[in-house]
């Protein structure tokens, strides 16, 4: 019991706040970056240019940052194993796009460890996988990641990790060399994005 306990607060519990009328504060993840969500989608766009079309793969709560982008005509598709934030998200859209008609929105319940599945997956100019290789990885070492990565038809694969250690405390080494050695080795080119407590690699796949 004690084992399971442990392998599914790492596995689930970093990412989700068990309470209803979730928002971006009820999300660990998405409320460290409501401090500097408009720097962040700025300067990732500023690399990737402005996509039209969006993947969000192993989402969370972050689709509500959608107005944070300041992006029209696009088209925006979250997936979560979570049924109730899917629920959340595909509500949150509907609502949107009433008042945005070029905004379409979705949200649909995906295994993105499902490689076949993520292939067949929309074409994207961007792709979001914030936080989620660790979860992908667990005892796997990065062959998980990398099939993932390799799967997703975007163009851009924006891929980020905690610099904080699950105590708060700030990581010594929070650049993920690994990641840095397979896009290298894939022939991919990278740039960085850091902020206090995440670090985020614009990823650009030829």
């Amino acid at each position: 019991m004690k084992k399971v306990r442990e392998q599914l607060r790492r596995v689930y519990g970093l990412f989700r706040v068990a309470q209803k009328g979730k928002t971006l504060e009820t999300h660990p993840s998405t409320k460290e970056r409501i401090g500097f969500y408009s720097e962040l989608y700025r300067k990732l766009f500023a690399i990737t240019g402005k996509p039209k079309v969006i993947l969000d793969l192993g989402c969370g709560m972050n689709p509500l940052s959608f107005p944070f982008m300041k992006l029209n005509e696009v088209e925006y598709y979250a997936y979560d194993l979570s049924e109730e934030e899917i629920g959340i998200i595909t509500d949150f859209f509907e609502k949107w796009s009433v008042k945005n008609k070029d905004v379409v929105g979705k949200g649909s319940l995906l295994d993105i460890t499902n490689v076949q599945k993520i292939g067949q997956l929309p074409k994207a100019d961007v792709a979001f996988l914030f936080k989620v290789t660790d979860v992908l990885d667990r005892n796997k070492g990065h062959l998980v990641t990398e099939k993932v990565l390799k799967a997703v038809p975007a163009q851009y694969v924006v891929v980020s990790f905690s610099t904080r250690t699950m105590s708060g405390k700030p990581m010594t080494a929070p650049r993920r060399r690994w990641m840095e050695w397979l896009c290298q080795r894939l022939g991919w080119t990278y740039e960085i994005v850091e902020f206090e407590n995440e670090l985020f690699y614009v990823v650009r796949k030829s």
